[in-house]
């Protein structure tokens, strides 16, 4: 049987400063394909190109991935300043509706950093713009130098509530990840539960509550070293196996199979 089909959520790139692309990194094609075992599609975030049904038609999952731009504010209600950054409008207009529609049908979907909170405004919720401008925050954005290595090297703890679906998955209640991000949660999404802190109280891990499907979000990049990673791993191998069963429930049973 063909592998399942995970749409990985792209974004709006420019090569050389002029020429438009839709970009998706390696490692989160190198995760899919080969610690989900799954089949990665770069899909283009721009409505003017993709619908929502018949990407949910298309797929079995969707991994929403991090990138340089922000959700816009007026997403949740909150008027864009400064200190919000970039933004990429059309990927808001495919992710926002797609997540929400993949949370009431039970498709499975897995955040990732920005992906992380689309998940949360996508379900109601806000964010704040500069987590290290808050009072006890510590600095979660990518070091401004360095090597990839050293970009992507594990900086912090973050700890799950014990028994929680990440404690299940990972088998530890605190795991050590890396930090590259400058938005975090604000205020949760209806039936958004937090379900990993930071040292500084910043929401690291969460799910949505109910939901039928898989819906495990991150504000880190697991993605990086997935395959030999210990908390990467096993998350992309339960979004794969979410993936596998859905494809299941979805495919048409042959007469040979029945015979």
């Amino acid at each position: 049987m063909a592998r399942p089909v995970i749409g990985i959520i792209g974004n709006h790139h420019l090569v050389n400063d002029e020429y438009p692309t839709h970009a998706g990194g390696t490692m989160n094609s190198e995760a899919i394909a080969a610690v989900a075992d799954c089949m990665p599609l770069l899909i283009p975030a721009d409505p003017r190109f993709v619908g929502t049904d018949e990407l949910l038609a298309a797929c079995d999952g969707f991994l929403f991935t991090g990138g340089r731009p922000n959700v816009h504010p007026e997403e949740y209600g909150e008027d864009a300043t400064e200190a919000h950054g970039a933004f990429d409008r059309a990927r808001d207009a495919v992710a926002l509706p797609l997540i929400r529609a993949c949370v009431e049908r039970g498709q499975p979907i897995l955040g990732v950093c920005r992906g992380f909170q689309e998940v949360n405004v996508a379900m109601g919720g806000t964010l704040y713009p500069e987590i290290r401008d808050l009072p006890g925050r510590m600095n979660h954005r990518m070091p401004p130098d360095g090597t990839i290595e050293e970009k992507f090297a594990l900086r912090h703890t973050v700890t799950f509530t014990e028994g929680g679906p990440f404690h299940r998955l990972l088998g530890a209640t605190e795991v050590m990840t890396n930090t590259l991000h400058g938005q975090g949660i604000k205020s949760p999404g209806a039936r958004i539960v937090i379900d990993g802190h930071a040292p500084d109280g910043t929401p690291e891990a969460t799910y949505v509550k109910d939901a039928p499907g898989f819906t495990l979000s991150v504000q880190w990049h697991p993605e990086y070293r997935a395959a030999t990673d210990p908390v990467s791993r096993p998350l992309f191998a339960a979004f794969g196996a979410a993936a596998r069963e859905w494809q299941a429930k979805r495919r048409p049973v042959s007469v040979a199979e029945v015979a």
